[in-house]
């Protein structure tokens, strides 16, 4: 692909601004707290910003115009299922953080509920799946660069973990939001200008209608879809990155109302996605599915123009990358080192943060390799995370008492149950979203579970 040099010129004013940005905000990271949760300070559109640019990355978008050129537009349907968990995280959830106003973590948070060994866990689980999630935005990054840039999808997913590392790795949180913030405001600019050269392309809103309808469902049973419905509600529901969300906010109420505007922006964009996926199809049937949203930006946008897509499909990487990134350097020092080695000064802690940042990219490269989807590459991970700590995690915020051992036994139960039935499935993962066993078997048990007890009343 050779773009015009107008094309090319935004696009490395826009990479220059994304590291510029980074590094100013770095300047003022000082401590851990600053790194993990950036002081604290943000209003309600800060929080939506950075969620929704956290969210809506390589998975919901290009790995989601994939699914929907394979399967048909109802694959949208279970994506929304992500859209309602992140409403009733606004209603639900996100009030009851005000119990806990010095977490930096989800680590911390389990910590206070079921003790210090619980915080390792939980650091240990946070780090394999936002490890799992950086891979699927590393491989869509690699994707785009291979169709619209000319360069391998592997060369393109270094390029990726260079550019979040280059930031997210020295300004921690500040950098993140700083950024999240540009890259949601381009996105909002660019994915819909996308879609309407798109429909044009097809001949305008009546043909895509027309194919849609036609397109809506490629023979999928409902009780699939309705097994990616569960696995997109449960699969990132209080995942690493997104209770940091919830802790970073100048007020409860500015956290409740940027959570519940990220919910529901994310209806129409994961719906336009969908929409596009379907135009890809229209435009070209025998292309990789990979390739659907990269392809109709290629074919239909115009010079200028085209440069500000792909600057926009670039944002929705990056912005997710960088959170997920920031997320497991802060869960391996905060929830991991520090409890085993509690002499770790403020100074080490946030050093060690920022050197992680290149260990858990590397391992997120790891993760490009295993699997040929990024939404497949989601699913995987969703596996470290939701049958293992959820249930618990939900539980206690809540206010639900359990001994400190449930939380043990429900997750050795749902991680146990998740892997048994993912190796049942192997052939048939992309139906069958075993995280769903794996949560089910970690609520009975969590419920279920009653200590031991000798003659003398103690527990044994």
């Amino acid at each position: 692909m050779n773009l015009s040099t107008i094309d090319i010129s935004i696009l490395v004013l826009y990479l220059i601004a994304v590291i510029s940005i980074g590094w100013i905000a770095a300047r003022k990271v000082k401590t851990l707290d600053d790194f993990a949760t950036g002081g604290r300070r943000y209003t309600g559109f800060f929080i939506a910003a950075t969620l929704a640019s956290s969210f809506i990355g390589g998975g919901f978008t290009t790995g989601l115009a994939e699914k929907v050129y394979c399967l048909g537009l109802i694959y949208v349907v279970g994506l929304w299922g992500f859209s309602l968990k992140e409403i009733l995280v606004a209603k639900y959830i996100a009030p009851k953080m005000v119990k806990f106003p010095t977490a930096y973590s989800v680590g911390d948070i389990m910590g206070q509920l079921y003790g210090t060994r619980a915080k390792v866990f939980t650091g240990i689980s946070a780090f394999l799946v936002c490890t799992g999630i950086l891979g699927a935005q590393l491989m869509a990054f690699g994707h785009i660069c291979n169709v619209l840039l000319g360069i391998s999808s592997q060369m393109g997913a270094f390029i990726c973990a260079l550019i979040v590392m280059a930031y997210s790795g020295s300004g921690g949180m500040r950098a993140v939001v700083a950024n999240d913030t540009l890259h949601f405001c381009v996105l909002m600019v660019s994915l819909p200008l996308v879609f309407f050269f798109g429909v044009q392309a097809i001949g305008g809103f009546d043909k895509l209608y027309f194919y849609s309808s036609v397109n809506f469902s490629h023979h999928v049973p409902f009780s699939s879809i309705a097994l990616v419905f569960l696995s997109f509600f449960f699969g990132e529901t209080l995942v690493p990155p997104y209770v940091q969300r919830l802790l970073i906010g100048k007020t409860i109420k500015h956290t409740i109302r940027g959570n519940m505007a990220s919910g529901l922006i994310s209806i129409p964009f994961f719906l336009m996605i969908g929409l596009i996926g379907i135009i890809a199809l229209v435009m070209n049937p025998d292309l990789n599915p990979n390739l659907a949203l990269p392809y109709v930006v290629l074919e239909t946008m115009p010079i200028g123009l085209k440069g500000v897509a792909i600057a926009g499909m670039l944002a929705i990487i990056l912005s997710s990358a960088d959170s997920f990134l920031n997320a497991a350097s802060v869960s391996i020092t905060h929830d991991v080192l520090t409890p085993i080695l509690p002499r770790l000064s403020e100074g080490q802690k946030l050093l060690i943060s920022k050197y992680s940042t290149y260990f858990v990219a590397l391992s997120g490269l790891l993760f490009t390799l295993s699997l040929e989807s990024a939404i497949d590459i989601l699913l995987e991970a969703y596996m470290f995370w939701t049958p293992v700590v959820l249930v618990p995690f939900v539980a206690g915020v809540m206010g639900i008492k359990r001994p400190k051992e449930a939380f043990f036994y429900s997750a050795a139960s749902g991680i146990l149950v998740a892997m048994v039935m993912r190796l049942l499935s192997f052939k048939h993962a992309a139906y069958f979203e075993v995280s769903i066993w794996g949560i089910i078997a970690n609520f009975i048990v969590f419920f279920a579970y009653r200590p031991v007890t000798r003659l003398s009343g103690k527990p044994i």
